[in-house]
């Protein structure tokens, strides 16, 4: 199982589409899935569903288009993951602990809270900003 789903994978690939271009005005959807290899009317979906959730701004007419609700370092992973496809959870217990009867006194839960709070902490520290930059290569350790 996934636990970054197709739709969200293409969304950050739109995003990082947009936060490519922040500040040189709205860009058409059409554009962006083209660029990005993502069919137009998921495209349309997708940019709907981040607008919806504030991470993105639209304009109307000929040279309308999307543009990036905030700066692409205030837009984290996390944030374009929630958008899309709801929080990340590695078990329902630790999102509403009262669906198993045993949340008070169970151990695993507290582990995998513990776990869960590391991965959000991660992906809210992955920003747009970031992911416009590629890595620089690696070099070996032992090379002089």
């Amino acid at each position: 199982m996934d636990v970054v789903r197709r739709n969200t994978d293409y969304a950050v690939r739109l995003m990082v589409n947009l936060a490519r271009r922040y500040g040189d005005g709205p860009v058409s959807t059409r554009t962006a899935s083209t660029e990005e290899q993502v069919s137009y009317q998921l495209a349309c979906k997708l940019m709907q569903s981040l607008q919806k959730a504030r991470l993105l701004k639209s304009m109307m007419g000929p040279k309308g288009g999307f543009s990036l609700g905030r700066e692409p370092s205030e837009i984290s992973l996390l944030d374009i993951i929630s958008a899309i496809q709801g929080p990340i959870s590695l078990n329902r217990c630790v999102l509403v602990p009262k669906v198993c009867p045993q949340h008070k006194t169970c151990t695993v839960r507290d582990k995998l809270a513990d776990l869960q709070k590391g991965i959000n902490d991660s992906l809210s520290g992955i920003t747009l900003e970031d992911l416009l930059h590629k890595p620089a290569a690696k070099r070996k350790a032992n090379k002089k």
